[in-house]
């Protein structure tokens, strides 16, 4: 066999795992900004709440609008189709040199692999941003990673788990940490705290309006909360708050440190679906904690463009999943619908 033909069949084997490797995450990356040369890592897997739109289109905004490289990881089933609330989250890898970790999970239970990569990025104490059901995001763990699971008991001094110790709150409806406002019934208002108005992350925050129902919430004592729920009347914009739900906490921040780790940077709020981020005040809020928790505060701008990049058309949350045919490489680039069925 030639020199020449040996090449050719290596380029074409890499190009052929290229392209492969590309079908099991997405990648956006900014070409300028205060971004640049920081990377993002979002994952998604939740059964409900449609984090599997919610993180790339966030994403996107951070990697065109701020220069961020941007990687979204995403539930799949093992033909490597998007799976809402699956285990099999290939990409892990990409958290060795993640300047920061985006989450939206929910009872997942990955492999021991898996946690030992996440577990390490814990230990240098990098940012983490936690949005709605992460506060349960690892379930039915064994062994070694029992601990971070959503309602663990404490045996080692790590109670209620990655939620707790980490985000700041868990989910433990007999504790107060539940659903508040009704799904598909009562949107949520959500209102700045008025002696955090000043905070880097509420910078240009107004109109906070999220379709999801409000939880409650009783983060760690260490937690400083930026806003608050208000359970509303209806799913209308400016409907009457309901006078027996009380405002809860929807929005905090914190430091986490695992045993013999680093301190870290936390936002946690518990809103997050993918509708409620067409709400600009929620949006900007979140924009704005992406950067603070990778202390980049002076880059926070209360008129920054915050605008969607390319099209989305958000689904309506339900446990039934809204796309079942969908890879990763469907939403490459800049102007794919995110997400959209083929049938």
């Amino acid at each position: 066999m030639g020199k020449r033909h040996l090449l050719l069949m290596t380029l074409g084997l890499l190009i052929f795992q290229s392209s492969t490797l590309a079908q099991n995450w997405v990648e956006y990356e900014g070409e300028s900004g205060p971004g640049k040369g920081r990377h993002i890592l979002f994952i998604a897997s939740d059964h409900e709440y449609r984090g599997e739109e919610t993180c790339p289109a966030i994403a996107r905004i951070m990697a065109q609008r701020f220069g961020f490289k941007c990687t979204v990881l995403f539930g799949q089933t093992p033909q490597g189709l998007i799976k809402p609330g699956s285990s099999n989250i290939p990409g892990i890898d990409a958290i060795d040199d993640a300047d920061m970790v985006f989450l939206f999970l929910r009872f997942v239970k990955p492999n021991d692999q898996w946690m030992a990569k996440f577990e390490s990025y814990l230990q240098r104490g990098g940012p983490i941003l936690g949005l709605r059901t992460t506060t349960h995001a690892f379930n039915g763990i064994e062994g070694k990673y029992a601990k971070y699971n959503y309602d663990y008991n404490g045996a080692n001094g790590f109670v209620g788990g990655f939620g707790r110790q980490i985000l700041g709150e868990t989910w433990n409806p007999s504790l107060g940490a539940g659903h508040y406002g009704s799904n598909h019934k009562y949107a949520t208002a959500m209102n700045v705290v008025p002696r955090q108005a000043n905070h880097p992350i509420m910078a240009g925050v107004e109109d906070m309006h999220t379709m999801a129902g409000a939880y409650s919430a009783v983060p760690m004592p260490d937690s400083v909360i930026l806003a608050n729920n208000q359970v509303l009347s209806s799913m209308q914009v400016g409907a009457e708050p309901l006078t027996n739900k009380k405002p809860q906490p929807a929005a905090w921040v914190r430091n986490y440190k695992i045993p013999s780790g680093k301190e870290g940077r936390v936002f946690c709020t518990t809103q997050g679906a993918s509708e409620d981020i067409l709400s600009e005040g929620f949006r900007r809020m979140v924009v704005n904690a992406t950067l603070w928790c990778m202390g980049m505060e002076k880059e926070i701008k209360a008129d920054a463009d915050v605008s969607f990049v390319g099209p989305y058309n958000p689904t309506t949350f339900s446990f039934k999943p809204s796309i079942t045919d969908a890879k990763p490489s469907d939403i490459q680039g800049w102007d794919t619908p995110i997400l959209k069925s083929k049938n």
